[in-house]
């Protein structure tokens, strides 16, 4: 089965199409923010600052919007979110088109905006596990496909703004980041497979069987910000390498290997059947990542540096769509959109706090030992997830494989950005 019957579900193209046009913003937002702060207030400390505070707001309320989405449907929750997210963005790409703005303004129009990011990542991928529900193989290579685009969003996004800010101030970008989540969005909650999921009461656990929301999610946010924790220090890692061999322009080359081994691990994994289940699976993903990672500490020179990190990519996208597999599988359709939106905060947390560790580790330890203390969060998601399963498997003994489970139900199962 290939990844074009996928796109042959009734809706899929139209939905997956809108979708990603919104969360194209999210790929151009961060660097148009950056520059256009940077440019307005003259200081990158401020421009540093204005980032810190949107992206916090942005990724730890991302579980609470999501809650708003499975409680009241896409439609009802998305539209108000995504339109002061909006008229937020275009507020800031006005205060800060012209020099002279105040940052303390710019913070609190950052933290609001963040704080107004629809979870169009997470929504999606509920999305997709009701466009095609039971049938086989089909959740896994939709959450693939949705990975690898991610993947591709964010890479495009900044070289998006690149030729943007040649021609435009770099507000023009954060203006442009609006216009693209407001009309994506507006797109997306107009499909007849989005018009169709009206969330659940307030108290309604009917549809869970009273579950609760959150039980069994531990595997794959641990999972989540162990991957989040390796990347974020691998980041900055490359840069230290490549600057200790006056090569900071290799850094680039380096990141696209890893980007590239990504695309190319999420397409093979959601093209192979799997005969273990999501959450059996998801442990030996965290420790490939690590021995990637390990690997990494005895490269000679760049050019082994960049093998390393596309190896490394080879285990991000499977890891991370694993996760939200698992996460989706546990939660049940009544809670599907808050699973993912953990999940999704789990990474981004631990890419924050991955690249804020490096950089104290760099100043402190030889760079090769630096990889290897990279490689210690992952390992440590691989056998927490070795113990999670097998605890999974001891409590349920008659159960079969998750995925197997979902295809006389979608709701049961033995187990997220952004994107956002």
């Amino acid at each position: 089965m290939s990844y074009a019957a996928v796109l042959r579900v009734p809706h899929a193209r139209r939905t997956f199409g809108a979708a990603l046009l919104a969360r194209l913003s999210y790929g151009t937002v961060s660097l148009s923010l950056m520059l256009a702060v940077t440019s307005a207030t003259g200081s990158y400390a401020v421009a540093g600052t204005v980032m810190a505070l949107f992206g916090a707001a942005s990724v730890f309320l991302s579980p609470l919007r999501a809650l708003y989405v499975d409680r009241y449907g896409p439609r009802r929750a998305l539209l108000p979110m995504t339109g002061a997210y909006a008229v937020l963005l275009g507020v800031l790409a006005a205060v800060t088109w012209r020099p002279g703005a105040s940052g303390a303004l710019l913070g609190a129009l950052a933290v609001a905006a963040g704080a107004c990011t629809p979870p169009l990542g997470p929504t999606m991928r509920t999305v997709w596990s009701e466009l095609v529900g039971t049938r086989e193989g089909l959740v896994q290579r939709a959450y693939s496909l949705d990975g690898v685009a991610e993947e591709l969003l964010f890479v495009s996004g900044p070289l998006l703004v690149g030729v943007v800010v040649q021609f435009a101030p770099a507000a023009f970008g954060v203006a442009l980041s609006a216009v693209l989540v407001a009309v994506g969005t507006a797109a997306f909650v107009a499909s007849p497979a989005v018009r169709g999921l009206t969330g659940r009461a307030p108290g309604d656990r009917r549809r869970t069987g009273g579950a609760s929301p959150v039980r069994g999610l531990a595997q794959p946010v641990v999972a989540a910000v162990g991957v989040g924790l390796a990347l974020g220090a691998l980041d900055l890692l490359v840069l230290a390498f490549a600057d200790a061999r006056q090569h900071a322009d290799a850094v680039a080359w380096v990141l696209a290997a890893l980007s590239a081994g990504s695309a190319v691990g999420g397409l093979v994994n959601g093209a192979v059947t799997w005969s273990a289940p999501a959450r059996a699976r998801l442990p030996f993903l965290a420790a490939g990542l690590a021995a990637a990672l390990g690997a990494a500490a005895f490269a000679p020179g760049l050019l082994t540096l960049g093998a390393a990190a596309a190896c490394a990519g080879l285990f991000v996208a499977p890891a991370l769509t694993t996760a939200y597999l698992v996460a989706d599988e546990t939660a049940g359709p009544a809670f599907r959109t808050q699973a993912g939106a953990w999940v999704n905060t789990a990474v981004n947390a631990g890419l924050s706090a991955g690249t804020a560790g490096a950089g104290l580790l760099v100043a402190r330890l030889p760079l090769a030992l630096c990889f290897a203390v990279a490689a210690a969060p992952p390992v440590v998601a691989a056998v927490w997830g070795v113990r999670g399963a097998r605890t999974t498997r001891e409590a349920a003994p008659g159960d079969g494989a998750p995925d197997a489970a979902r295809e006389s139900d979608p709701a049961v199962g033995s187990t997220s950005s952004d994107g956002r």
